[in-house]
């Protein structure tokens, strides 16, 4: 194709960027056939002007947003807004301003949380723009130049070159020794080795060798090839076209408070016009005092606290969260965490370390198990539990020589990152192996200084060194496949012949393991040797053994998901790699990895087929982007909440779709951080579970909060309605109701969002996902606290009455009767069925403790401070009447913890 121009045959306007189109099946003649491009001269200058019009810029376009203001007011797009908004108008109507202002406030500042959390949210494109290549090496009229990576158009010939990013989608042309880092975009572990000859038509997108996609870094060698996508039309262009067209689900809290609001606004409307129809045409109270009454009924059954003590409880939440290593980027995805039932993790950095490690070493006369995980050089060898000192077998010394000298990384330690690799991972392996039998990398390399090399190629795949030793001898030192290093060698170390079936046989079982394997061989050569070809590499080596490597689960990945699975949590594993180590790394895990699920066989699945498959294991392997999408909506069809770790590109869309994404924050590309939720800033599964045990204390004490603020408001209720349907004087004012859960909300409300978890958090099923926050046995619960509230309010009211005090003494009797209530009603309603009458309960959460001092002096001064007599019109109450409301205070308690015995009694634990 040398001398074509790129002005002769040149394809229409449209088929620069043809979508279509299998490039990894079409040879390289006639790739660039179809694109009108020459190896030799690339592009001329102004055809590739011409694409640029065409194809567009090589970024991702931007997507449609909404505008600022837009945003900021659909913060006030909820039912339970529209109710503190109503509850701010009625007290302003009422003419108390400052009730007004705090609860307009409330409603003002969770605005502001949610519009910033919000546009936090929206850099997920940003960052997956971000992941281009800045600039680009191509070959235009002939020329080499260095371009923008935005200026890239279909057609181009580029340069790629070792530690460059790859800057678009590019059909492989030449390669030289070419491995690529496909991690952020397959999950692949290892780097991939390149080739530039046709595939498959159907291969997957982890197993295109011919193909190197934008934003995969080249971790060794060079090549050149074509493009054939730029900007959305790339496979990162495509993700990120998946993440904007992925709508983000709302959270399990904010359905079920958005259902709470719905019922609770339509149960006041209701209540609140037959009350004034009752009270009018039944009762004949004037129209206005009717009025006046139904609005303090408003005021009382609304919780205007409640959005509050929501947001507070969350940013507790977070606060804890973030001292555990998990940052939260939207605040319901803490509640959420305690709500989800399957969590959908990638493996490579996640459940895995992603550092290889050598796992098994064969030797003719049998296995090495190597212990140790990772690059730090730690652990030892032992043969059937039995620890084996590396010094006391010289054939294990001599592979660790082998794999140390015949290797080009290097492992570097420092005091904040620890052990860190240049080079290749899988000779990083190797060279741990080797500082683990107790080498010194320096000493054996002066011992036996390397002369020449031959470097690994994808088409003898192995690599080669020659090397002398300062007495006279060389060698040379071989690791390379199996198949390939088998080859080249007729004896074992051993001194015995090859037995090939034996070998095959080993290779199979460790391979079923999900190891990766490599062999390595030594021969002498000629002492006076100082050059090393491939003529050389005849069939005369000696194998040393062979190596098998994996990139190792984490030991606390496999602690936490058994701690899921106790908790009635799925873990799936869903990943790039092949089916084979999926399979392994899942069977350590404790996972169902006997038959895995394979991108592939998705591709064939219909909806219920894939249902009945995702019953059966819980491992899915060579899975593309669009794979995790439909995984996480068929998961979510089915009823499940889920939610999806990840750190890849790859899974950037998956992260967005779930009920909450779970980003790693170290290895984790801005794409994931951006989409995601969550963001664990270890890149530690073992973290998700104390996330997952926080967001499930997170909400129960939610629900403690609606348990405390709910009997309140229905005692409030109460006595008004009691009052106005027996034809009696209010018992309490608007101002006064607005007083009481003022007070308590600020005070012990608020103390229950600091409330540790209960014991045996962890050891229950997650709550179904369609259980309202309002349960039934909670319902029982608020219905039951709500009318012993109701009872000795009215004994207080009608005592005072009785004793022939002003109706403004017995009001101010009834307000502290509730707010006492309320006191001790915090003892019952930290513990859902527990006994409140432990010291844990007494002395466990300091906030509870000092909120009720707080909240008794604030009572006194309502009760005797002239200032607030004359605001409020409340009297100094006598010791009698102090007596009596204590005494019903503590006969309330009593009552409460009767009904918690009985619940107990009958096996009920939660609520």
């Amino acid at each position: 194709m040398t001398g074509r121009s790129a002005a002769i045959n040149l394809p229409p306007p449209t088929a620069p960027q043809q979508e279509g189109t299998r490039w990894h099946a079409l040879s390289t003649e006639e790739t660039l056939d179809r694109l009108g491009s020459s190896l030799a001269s690339g592009l001329a200058r102004e055809v590739a002007r011409e694409r640029l019009e065409q194809t567009g810029p090589n970024c991702l376009p931007s997507a449609p947003r909404r505008g600022t203001l837009t945003r900021l007011f659909l913060q006030f797009h909820n039912p339970l807004i529209y109710v503190l908004l109503a509850a701010g108008l009625v007290t302003l109507a009422l003419q108390h301003y400052t009730d007004a202002s705090v609860i307009l406030a409330v409603v003002i500042i969770n605005a502001i949380i949610g519009f910033i959390q919000e546009g936090k949210a929206e850099q997920a494109l940003e960052a997956v723009r971000n992941m281009l290549a800045s600039r680009a090496t191509v070959v235009r009229g002939g020329e080499r130049l260095e371009i923008d990576a935005i200026e890239l158009v279909p057609g181009d010939i580029v340069l790629l070159e070792s530690g460059g990013r790859v800057p678009a989608d590019l059909r492989l042309l030449k390669v030289k020794n070419l491995r690529l880092n496909e991690a952020p975009l397959t999950g692949e572990s290892v780097p991939v080795e390149k080739t530039n000859e046709p595939l498959a038509h159907f291969a997957a997108i982890g197993d295109r060798t011919n193909m190197a996609h934008s934003g995969c870094v080249v971790t060794y060698g060079q090549a050149t090839g074509v493009v054939i996508a730029t900007g959305a039309a790339s496979e990162i262009g495509r993700i990120g076209t998946l993440v904007a067209g992925v709508e983000s689900l709302a959270t399990p809290l904010a359905r079920r408070l958005d259902q709470f609001a719905r019922q609770i606004t339509l149960f006041i409307l209701i209540l609140g016009v037959l009350t004034f129809l009752y009270g009018h045409f039944v009762g004949g109270m004037p129209m206005l005092e009717i009025f006046l009454a139904v609005v303090g009924l408003a005021v009382a059954a609304i919780p205007e606290g409640l959005p509050a003590i929501v947001t507070i409880t969350l940013s507790i939440g977070t606060r804890i969260m973030a001292q555990h290593r998990a940052l939260v980027r939207r605040l319901p995805a803490v509640e959420s965490l305690g709500s989800i039932t399957v969590i959908c993790t990638d493996k490579t950095g996640t459940l895995t370390r992603n550092e290889m490690t050598v796992v098994n070493v064969m030797l003719p006369e049998g296995d090495i198990a190597v212990s140790g995980v990772g690059y730090a050089p730690e652990g030892g060898f032992h043969i059937d539990k039995t620890t084996l000192s590396p010094s006391a077998s010289s054939p294990l010394m001599a592979l660790a020589r082998c794999s140390l000298l015949c290797n080009d990384a290097r492992l570097y330690h420092t005091p904040e990152d620890g052990w860190i690799l240049s080079g290749d991972p899988t000779e990083g392996a190797l060279l741990t192996f080797a500082l683990k039998a107790g080498l010194d990398p320096d000493d054996e390399r002066a011992n036996a200084p390397r002369r020449d090399e031959i470097p690994f190629e994808s088409d003898h795949r192995f690599m080669a060194t020659l090397h002398h030793d300062h007495e006279g001898h060389a060698f040379i030192l071989l690791k390379g496949a199996p198949e390939k290093v088998l080859q080249l060698c007729t004896e074992e170390a051993s001194g015995q012949g090859l037995d090939h079936t034996r070998l095959e046989q080993r290779i199979e079982d460790a391979a079923r393991q999900g190891q990766r394997i490599l062999a390595l061989a030594r021969c002498d050569a000629p002492p006076a040797s100082t050059s090393l070809n491939i003529g050389d590499m005849l069939p005369c080596f000696t194998l040393l053994g062979l190596v098998g490597m994996i990139d190792p689960a984490r030991p606390e990945a496999i602690d936490a998901v058994e701690e899921c699975k106790r908790a009635g949590i799925r873990v799936i594993m869903i990943t790039g790699d092949h089916a084979a180590t999926a399979a392994a790394v899942g069977r350590t895990l404790s996972m169902q990895a006997d038959k895995p699920l394979t991108g592939d066989e998705i591709d064939t699945l219909d909806e219920a087929g894939l249902a009945q498959r995702l019953r059966e294991t819980e491992v899915v392997a060579r899975a593309s982007p669009e794979h995790k999408l439909r995984l996480v909506t068929a998961l979510q069809t089915q009823g499940e909440l889920v939610a999806m770790t990840g750190d890849g590109v790859n899974d950037a869309p998956a992260l967005k779709a779930a009920d909450i994404g779970v980003a790693m924050g170290l290895r984790g590309t801005d794409a994931a951080r951006e989409a995601s939720a969550l963001v664990l800033t270890d890149d530690n599964f073992a973290t998700i579970t104390r996330a997952v045990r926080q967001g499930r204390t997170v909400f129960d004490n939610i629900k403690k909060s609606l348990l405390f603020i709910l009997p309140t408001n229905g005692g409030e209720s109460g006595v008004i309605l009691l009052a106005i349907f027996a034809g009696l004087a209010l018992p309490i004012t608007a101002g006064q109701i607005l007083w009481i859960n003022m007070v308590t909300t600020i005070t012990l409300a608020l103390a229950l969002a600091f409330e540790p978890a209960e014991g045996g958090v962890m050891k229950r099923p997650p709550r179904p996902p369609s259980e309202p926050i309002v349960t039934r046995l909670l319902l029982a619960r608020i219905i039951y606290v709500s009318l012993l509230m109701l009872a000795v309010t009215f004994i207080v009211y009608e005592w005072e009455l009785a004793r022939g005090n002003s109706i403004e003494t017995a009001r101010t009797a009834v307000v502290n009767m509730l707010v006492m209530g309320e006191l001790v009603y915090l003892l019952n309603a930290r513990r859902f069925t527990a006994s409140g009458l432990t010291m844990e309960t007494l002395y466990g959460n300091r906030v509870a403790f000092w909120s009720s001092v707080i909240l008794i002096v604030l009572q006194l001064l309502f009760t005797y401070t002239p200032p607030m007599q004359e605001l409020f019109h409340t009297t100094a109450l006598d010791m009698l009447s102090w007596l009596l409301i204590i005494g019903l205070a503590l006969t309330k308690f009593l009552a409460v913890e009767a009904e918690k015995w009985l619940l107990r009694h009958l096996g009920i634990q939660r609520m």
